[in-house]
């Protein structure tokens, strides 16, 4: 019998498929190295194919796609539940098909290579970010050793920390200034390049015309519109603007049952990075509504008096996501309510 549904468990270098028919039956199970993937799925007749959301799989959906096969990427949080007792590939690539199977599973939205390109950029530069922190406060660390105190601000660090070390009468010794300046210059070679990395990125939204209409919206800049594009593309894998804000984690999380509804905090899931940017964005309109009358920030100034800054702030985010979900499907620009 045909294979409808045939999944497999993407590894670095061996792969399990596992198929079957369309009453659930199965008719394919198989084995393969990395060298020889494509050629076998390119000998299958065109079929469903479903892999996890992981290192590579975008790749190997355009692959798969190439050779005539539909694919589906779903997330391995909705396949972990249907592992039949113990974990293996075999199982892993079963469990891939009974979720494919399930009408309400959602998808994982497929990225073009430009997309992924983008995403490099947004990575690496959180990666430099991070490394910068870590630098600056290792420096604050040091100098609160030898009774120097130094605010959080990192504006605040780039001001005072060359001050500190170009004082020679104060008590820090050669040595530990000559490994603090080692650590300053790599604090200051990190800025240089996270400005050449947001420097690339405005170029990404500068070329793209969907991006400069998601940036019309309040609290969107050039590094969230990036970013959301490049997740998202134009949002077709999310049914509605609810979905997408969901998907990337600004919902209360349920502690229900019964007739008790319980809503908590946001919770940890979804997309780190996206809901930061969103959050972040969301924080500075809040910030600045009390200064303005229009109809927007009346609603964000009444929310803030009754619900608190930060859950404003969070209901604002929430809400910029859908704005970015009709957007971006509709094809039209952002036309703000007066």
């Amino acid at each position: 019998m045909s294979i409808e549904v045939l999944g497999i468990d993407i590894a670095k270098n061996v792969f399990q498929l596992h198929g079957v028919n369309r009453g659930g039956g199965v008719v394919f199970k198989r084995r393969v190295m990395r060298d020889q993937l494509l050629e076998v799925v390119a000998q299958i007749e065109r079929c469903t194919i479903v892999i996890e959301a992981c290192t590579g799989a975008f790749y190997w959906a355009r692959k798969f796609e190439e050779v005539g096969h539909q694919v589906k990427i779903i997330s391995p949080q909705y396949v972990k539940p249907f592992v039949r007792r113990q974990k293996n590939d075999g199982n892993d690539a079963e469990a891939i098909c009974t979720a494919a199977r399930q009408p309400h599973i959602p998808l994982v939205p497929k990225k073009s290579i430009e997309q992924q390109d983008i995403q490099a950029l947004h990575r690496v530069r959180q990666r430099m970010v991070n490394h910068r922190t870590a630098v600056v406060s290792q420096i604050r660390g040091l100098l609160l050793d030898r009774g120097f105190a130094i605010g959080k601000s990192i504006t605040r660090a780039r001001r005072i920390i060359p001050e500190i070390l170009s004082d020679v009468e104060n008590e820090i010794t050669v040595l530990a200034r000559e490994a603090l300046n080692e650590l300053y210059d790599l604090f200051r070679d990190l800025d240089r390049r996270i400005i050449i990395f947001d420097r690339k990125i405005d170029a990404v939204f500068r070329d793209s015309e969907m991006c400069q209409r998601i940036a019309k919206i309040k609290g969107i800049g050039p590094k969230t519109a990036t970013a959301i594009v490049a997740a998202v593309g134009d949002g077709s894998e999310f049914k509605n603007g609810r979905h997408l804000a969901a998907w990337v984690g600004l919902v209360p999380r349920q502690f229900s049952s019964g007739d008790r509804t319980v809503l908590m905090g946001i919770s940890k899931r979804g997309n780190q990075h996206l809901r930061r940017l969103l959050v972040h964005g969301a924080r500075a309109v809040v910030r600045t509504a009390p200064n303005k009358t229009d109809h927007n920030n009346q609603w964000v100034n009444q929310l803030r008096e009754r619900r608190g800054f930060n859950r404003a702030t969070v209901a604002v985010a929430n809400k910029n996501a859908r704005i970015i979900w009709a957007v971006l499907r509709t094809g039209e620009p952002y036309r703000a309510t007066f």
